[in-house]
């Protein structure tokens, strides 16, 4: 049977405690969740490998939007690469394009190469490829350990059928892929992939809304996109997490506040 396993997407300290406590299995470290992630600082790499004691994935994607970039951004993954490969990250978390919608063969060959003794997983890139299967095999051949997907759908749960297929395929390889379920998980989805598919990983942010602790609030003014409330903090609840873990490892898992200095 393979390993289950239960990723919790962090963009601070304060969400990988709260991950830890409710039973992850693993953090993905990124910045920005709030725009599908960008890569993190290395002080909060630091902060958080000195905090907790999970396995740490660390996405590198130097800005929001697509996949295709250009040779400046390239460069800039690969230094990052190298850098949380020093710095000992379990794995990286990658992906690149060309303009037509397949995996940018050699570049993804050189940052595989880069990134080891670490693993690597691809990212959600893998959902916008033109063709499932044609990525799937150039994964096998690069030596990809884990894809990241929602089998091409804004979610996993509608794209469920192709992720099962995706991972008996991935299982049979000569090297074989983990195939990890993401976007839209929680207990019940974990509940439904474990009754209908093969799949055993999954990936979740189990993020919250929390209100910010400003007391005056200057209004109309948007440091970033407009209409996105700069007074609201996207955080991980443990209890999310600890849900998904009970129907995931099959054990109840005692609420533990995650302590912070907030």
């Amino acid at each position: 049977m393979r390993e289950r396993i239960l990723e919790v997407c962090v963009d601070s300290a304060a969400s990988a405690l709260a991950a830890q406590a409710g039973g992850a299995s693993r953090l993905e470290l990124c910045s920005n969740l709030v725009i599908g992630g960008t890569t993190p600082g290395i002080a909060l790499f630091e902060e958080v490998k000195k905090r907790t004691n999970l396995p740490i994935h660390v996405l590198i994607r130097p800005r929001f939007g697509d996949f295709c970039y250009d040779r400046w951004e390239y460069d800039q993954i690969r230094r990052e690469v190298a850098m949380f490969r020093d710095a000992n990250a379990a794995a990286v978390v990658i992906g690149c394009l060309t303009p037509d919608g397949r995996l940018e063969r050699e570049r993804m060959k050189e940052l595989i190469e880069l990134a080891r003794p670490a693993k690597v997983t691809l990212h959600r890139a893998f959902d916008v490829c033109r063709d499932a299967w044609e990525a799937l095999e150039l994964c096998e051949e690069l030596g990809v350990d884990t894809i990241l997907t929602s089998g091409q759908q804004n979610s996993c749960k509608k794209g469920m059928e192709l992720i099962d297929q995706l991972c008996r395929r991935a299982q049979s390889m000569k090297h074989p892929i983990e195939i990890m379920a993401g976007a839209g998980i929680h207990a019940a989805v974990i509940q439904t992939f474990l009754e209908h598919t093969g799949v055993t990983a999954f990936h979740m942010s189990g993020k919250k809304v929390t209100d910010s602790r400003m007391t005056y609030r200057k209004e109309g003014i948007w440091m970033g996109l407009p209409g996105l409330s700069e007074f609201e903090i996207w955080k991980t609840d443990e209890r999310e997490v600890g849900r998904a873990a009970e129907v995931l490892f099959g054990t109840t898992k005692e609420t533990t506040s995650a302590q912070t200095d907030l």
